[in-house]
């Protein structure tokens, strides 16, 4: 297989698609107008020094009220998982019966069927690869999605796209959006936290809030580049054992002092979102310590997420600690597995390794969800920036 540039941006960009994407932006203030329009005077209480977290009513009555985003870094084959292609089967070792479109890469050889069988499952009958025994029994709990497509034929500018909207200009990403629009419902805990973020193709961009105050920036937990049992929260312990209260009496001092220099040098969010993260990381302090001991949960649970077995156990630490934030009222919870998807080569042999790395975990995530009540109102996305 042809080995294409990965790590680059598509630089192709021509008047037409310069004024598309750049109208896209135009979309972002529109919305950020919408989202801000009916909250009238106590939103703009709430960015002015209030509490820019507090949680707020939508324009109408939602099913979700969370979302957990499970991200696969690098673009699972949707040929080899969800979307079945019978007519690979019948033309495999043909020709392509038509143009090639202009891709970046040259043109390969003929047409190749998965080399994953695929069943029908549940009172839906959608098709699954048999990539995912543990999930396909949870299928009619999904909504498989095979028509979505982007613009951008790389890493960096794909990833972007699916998670600001846009591979062109810096934007907020998606769990910023909804923390500024929502709110978050627990006031000890962020409203929106990434757990083992990828670090390359675009990395803190896909979970910055840009131009939105810095308070709707994701919290992240650990990086990709560490096991799932380093992510914690950092710097939440109070290694030095000063005690509450005299910590409670340093904070309003520094609390006074900086909202003296706003008095004096007028409104800056990063300041604003600097005061609000020092008494969110004081609350932090009683509340995340518990919230991120896996011990506390029962055997029983560690065995749905796959937390006994070497091959899930990683994956499966970060879906458990996605339920346990949601189920306390974080907003936005996002999860990667980063940075396996990409297979050039050795595709059966790797897909069938991340495969089964996520495979369980995920579908014990939906059943923990389902039987707590929580699956009737959580989002749980799952996808990559390709595929």
């Amino acid at each position: 297989m042809t080995t294409c540039g990965c790590n680059e941006f598509d630089p192709v960009l021509n008047r037409r698609d310069w004024l598309r994407q750049s109208a896209a932006g135009f979309g972002y203030l529109a919305l950020a107008g919408l989202l801000n329009a009916d909250a009238g005077s106590a939103r703009a209480t709430d960015l002015a020094g209030g509490n820019p977290l507090a949680p707020r009513e939508p324009h109408f009555a939602p099913r979700a009220r969370r979302v957990i985003f499970l991200f696969m870094h690098g673009g699972p084959s949707q040929v080899d998982t969800f979307d079945y292609k019978p007519l690979l089967e019948r033309d495999h070792g043909k020709p392509l019966p038509f143009a090639k479109p202009r891709v970046f890469s040259a043109q390969t050889g003929n047409l190749l069927k998965s080399p994953f069988k695929f069943r029908q499952y549940g009172q839906s009958g959608a098709w699954v690869s048999e990539l995912f025994p543990h999930l396909a029994e949870r299928v009619d709990d999904l909504c498989i999605i095979n028509g979505m497509h982007g613009s951008n034929s790389r890493h960096g500018g794909a990833l972007l796209e699916l998670h600001t909207g846009s591979d062109t200009f810096v934007r907020p990403s998606m769990g910023s959006w909804i923390t500024y629009g929502l709110g978050t419902e627990n006031q000890d805990l962020p409203g929106f936290i990434t757990i083992c973020p990828t670090l390359t193709h675009g990395g803190v961009n896909a979970y910055s809030s840009a131009f939105l105050p810095a308070v709707y920036a994701a919290t992240a937990l650990g990086n990709a580049g560490i096991s799932s049992d380093q992510a914690k929260i950092p710097f939440i312990v109070n290694s030095e054992g000063t005690p509450r209260d005299v910590q409670r009496i340093e904070l309003d001092l520094v609390r006074q002092l900086n909202n003296d220099n706003l008095a004096a040098t007028g409104p800056d969010s990063t300041l604003e979102s600097r005061i609000n993260s020092f008494e969110l990381a004081f609350r932090l302090q009683t509340a995340a310590p518990e919230l991120q001991d896996l011990g506390r949960e029962p055997e029983s649970m560690h065995k749905l997420y796959g937390l006994d077995n070497p091959a899930t156990v990683n994956f499966g630490r970060q879906c458990l600690m996605a339920r346990r934030f949601v189920e306390q009222g974080v907003r936005f919870v996002q999860v990667t597995h980063s940075y396996k998807w990409d297979q050039h080569e050795n595709l059966k042999a790797d897909h069938s390794r991340n495969a089964l790395e996520v495979d369980r975990p995920i579908a014990g995530l939906l059943t923990d969800l389902k039987a707590r009540g929580l699956l009737d109102d959580t989002l749980v996305l799952w996808g990559g920036e390709f595929g």
